[in-house]
């Protein structure tokens, strides 16, 4: 029954907040159920950001504790831990259109007054931006602190407001909100949606987020009829209890 289910059944995993801890390492206890589920289903994560990252909180052997990776929403896409697709976001751009972007953020978060700044504001990565506020060199405590100034101000959201007014229709872009102090930057149409069209083989897909709000960055997957099953968590111990409850109680 398991080798059936592995060939129609996928399950997709967003990774901060719903794997991990935001930007933390996964648990033993997750890393082990991963294992096991993978002997009844299909797996994969979908994240925005790229492989190292996946690396350091999954492990440096990610690409072999799952059957797919998908690392920038799968504009890089892996199977069997061999690299199969890419995509890249400055080809789609233009060099001229991404400097007009870049300086044009560089001077709205210059002129941003929030409690704290720190450094790289801008990630520049194969298939889209990460735009950050405080900036990505900021402490771990640093980041909660920014959370929680964000959750009260709406400092992402104004500023996503003001880029999306300006170069949405312009550029053709979307911005997607995620993790406690960023935003992506990407191509309409290259969110995580984009990584469904490596496994509409499957004749059930599930994918499990956190970030499954309007703006969020799980929201474009955890709707589309492509995904026959949705489910939001709150947290790592969130998702451990529905595998658990879906697949490894059984």
């Amino acid at each position: 029954m398991a080798e059936d289910l592995r060939g129609k059944v996928i399950a997709l995993f967003d990774v901060d907040g719903t794997l991990t801890p935001a930007r933390l390492q996964a648990s033993p206890e997750m890393m082990e159920t991963l294992k096991k589920l993978r002997t009844k289903i299909t797996i994969g994560v979908v994240g925005g950001s790229d492989l190292e990252k996946q690396k350091e909180q999954l492990g440096s052997n990610v690409l072999d504790l799952v059957d797919y990776s998908f690392p920038e929403n799968g504009l890089m896409a892996f199977h069997n831990g061999k690299q199969f697709h890419a995509q890249s976001f400055k080809d789609y751009l233009g060099e001229d259109r991404l400097k007009e972007f870049i300086n044009f953020t560089l001077h709205y978060i210059a002129d941003l007054d929030i409690p704290k700044k720190r450094g790289t504001f801008i990630e520049f990565r194969m298939g889209m931006l990460n735009v950050s506020p405080i900036g990505r060199n900021c402490s771990h405590e640093e980041r909660n602190e920014f959370e929680k100034y964000d959750k009260e101000h709406g400092v992402r959201a104004k500023m996503v407001k003001v880029l999306e007014e300006k170069f949405g229709d312009k550029f053709n872009l979307k911005f997607s909100i995620g993790g406690q102090i960023s935003f992506d930057v990407f191509p309409k149409g290259w969110d995580k949606t984009y990584a469904l069209q490596h496994v509409s083989q499957f004749t059930e897909i599930h994918f499990f987020g956190d970030k499954t709000m309007p703006g969020g960055n799980d929201y474009e997957i955890y709707t589309s009829p492509k995904v026959t099953h949705p489910h939001h968590v709150n947290s790592p111990a969130d998702t451990l209890r529905l595998l658990n409850e879906i697949w490894l109680s059984k």
